[in-house]
């Protein structure tokens, strides 16, 4: 069941919930009312009552308006608002849309997810370091101790301080303090050149706007000598912007370099220093648990329809090494070409590549010999009528 259908559901509820919550406030202020009125008809009469009496024989006279009949006729008004009917009929209508709503939560989201587990023999050295890595990027340094500490890990100690490292870059960032960046990028510049990285200058211009703002034109000056200046003969269209922004000290966000003064700009610095970061020490930009997690969470819904079809006929699960369907990922997770053979429906490997026919089509290797038979002898290709050999097709590299 698509989740725009459990949307669709949710939407119902809500709505119905402020329907209900309208129709009780309505009859409330219904009833409110009435009541308010007779109170105001009693006290009313009670004042008329006093008006009236007799001052020589202290005798207070009897009620001009009988208070019974106030009350006789406040519950006549009461039972034709029918407030309990009105919202025990309110409430019906909600709990039906509720009831229907909890159908549709069991339909979509299994609560059973256990059927969908696999038993694999994971390398616990290897499981433990990518816990490890996810706790040091969160910066979540004393929960990857403790694990450390149990797991028996001591090696991760190193990772450990280069990730301390990244969080004191980052956390200096977000008080608008470049200095222990800069001090990281003078440390690695040869390298970040290797890679065509341009954080140098995004550092430096970053700085001098800052200086701009925050100090005085001659200041900004010398600080641009002594960085920028050995960075024109690379960069002079963005030194020139920059020598530009000289003329509008104080007042840059209402000057033509306006974008310079864009909070977001510290914000694309702060992600290119992480994936630069951890590039450098050889660890991917996102963690690998919390990309595994994702798609697993994407992935469920196919993998718990296929356990109850297979269960359903009898096969089992947990025996299978292949999947028969494939398991529709979004593009975040595509990290490289795959290719899986139209015939055989196994995944391209070393050992199996996929193979260019002459006639187009692709197949892996095993099932090409196992249409020719033999090295020499021809074949049809399943897709089209043209013959081909085993020495006219080629292998295709992704």
């Amino acid at each position: 069941m698509p989740l725009s259908f459990l949307t669709d559901a949710f939407d119902r509820v809500a709505k119905k919930q402020k329907l209900s919550i309208s129709k009780s406030q309505e009859v409330i202020d219904k009833v409110r009312h009435e009541i308010e009125q007779a109170l105001v008809d009693i006290q009313s009469d009670h004042v008329a009552s006093w008006a009236l009496v007799d001052i020589q024989s202290d005798d207070v006279a009897t009620s001009p308006i009988d208070q019974r009949s106030i009350l006789a006729e406040l519950k006549n008004k009461l039972n034709m608002i029918g407030p309990l009917n009105q919202l025990e009929g309110s409430h019906k209508e909600l709990n039906l849309t509720l009831s229907k709503y909890q159908k549709v939560l069991e339909k979509t989201l299994n609560p059973d997810i256990s059927k969908a587990y696999r038993n694999f023999d994971f390398d616990r050295h290897i499981l433990h370091q990518i816990i490890l890595s996810h706790f040091y990027r969160e910066g979540l340094f004393d929960v990857a101790d403790s694990l450390i500490y149990e797991a028996g890990e001591p090696e991760a100690t190193s990772l450990r301080l280069k990730f301390i490292e990244m969080h004191q870059i980052l956390e200096a960032m977000k008080s608008r303090n470049l200095e222990p960046a800069l001090r990281w990028v003078t440390e690695n510049c040869e390298q970040l050149k290797e890679h065509g990285s341009l954080l140098n200058l995004r550092l430096h211009k970053l700085q001098f706007v800052e200086i701009l703002q925050k100090s005085s034109q001659e200041v900004a000056l010398n600080y641009a000598k002594t960085y920028l200046a050995p960075l024109a003969c690379v960069h002079m269209d963005e030194i020139q912007k920059l020598m530009g922004c000289l003329l509008w000290v104080g007042k840059l966000e209402r000057s033509p370099y306006s974008e310079l003064v864009d909070p977001s700009n510290w914000e694309k610095l702060t992600e290119e220093i992480t994936e630069q970061f951890c590039s450098f020490i050889g660890q991917s930009l996102s963690s690998p648990l919390s990309v595994a997690l994702t798609a697993g969470i994407e992935g469920l819904p196919t993998l718990l329809k296929l356990a109850t079809v297979m269960a359903a006929k009898k096969q089992e699960w947990l025996a299978m090494k292949q999947l028969p369907v494939p398991v529709e990922l979004g593009k975040e997770f595509q990290f490289h070409s795959i290719f899986v053979c139209p015939v055989s429906r196994e995944q391209g490997s070393e050992e199996n590549p996929p193979m260019l026919l002459p006639c187009g089509h692709v197949l892996c290797k095993h099932s090409i010999h196992k249409l020719s038979k033999s090295s020499t002898r021809s074949f049809k290709c399943p897709y089209c009528p043209q013959d081909a050999s085993v020495a006219q097709c080629r292998q295709l590299y992704f």
